[in-house]
């Protein structure tokens, strides 16, 4: 199969998604979020999640990855939802997987064909207490 090796991929993933700004932790090695300090957060980590091989008759084959980010913030103000904590780091991680205006897609520097977020992002806002989650899904699709 061509394309770039799977490392140079997720490391990408990774490079673009703890850039954002406000991260506390970012990790590639997933904790659960009770094993996350509230000082060590907002916290970002990376899990891969699936692979497989699209084929057409008569085209080279595509791979095609899953990631998931997932993303904690804590508030343990009880006048502020731990919610509002982790929706402006969504809005970045938007940012940051936004696709180049001319050519319509996200490439990690050349690296795949694209990557975008989708299709659904997960939350769990905090509702019945302080910690907030989200799971964010990357989706990329690779020569």
């Amino acid at each position: 199969m061509s394309g770039p090796p799977r490392e140079a991929v997720y490391a990408a993933i990774f490079a673009l998604a703890s850039a954002i700004p406000g991260l506390a932790t970012a990790s590639r090695k997933a904790r659960h979020w009770a094993d996350v300090a509230p000082t060590e957060q907002p916290a970002l980590f990376q899990i891969q999640r699936q692979e497989s091989i699209e084929v057409v008759k008569g085209l080279p084959p595509k791979r095609r990855f899953g990631v998931d980010l997932y993303l904690y913030a804590q508030s343990t103000d009880p006048t502020i939802a731990p919610a509002s904590k982790l929706n402006p780091l969504i809005d970045a991680i938007e940012a940051a997987f936004a696709p180049a205006p001319v050519s319509g897609v996200q490439t990690l520097g050349g690296l795949v064909d694209h990557a975008w977020i989708g299709p659904r992002i997960e939350t769990d806002e905090g509702v019945l207490g302080d910690q907030a989650v989200v799971i964010v899904p990357i989706e990329v699709l690779m020569p």
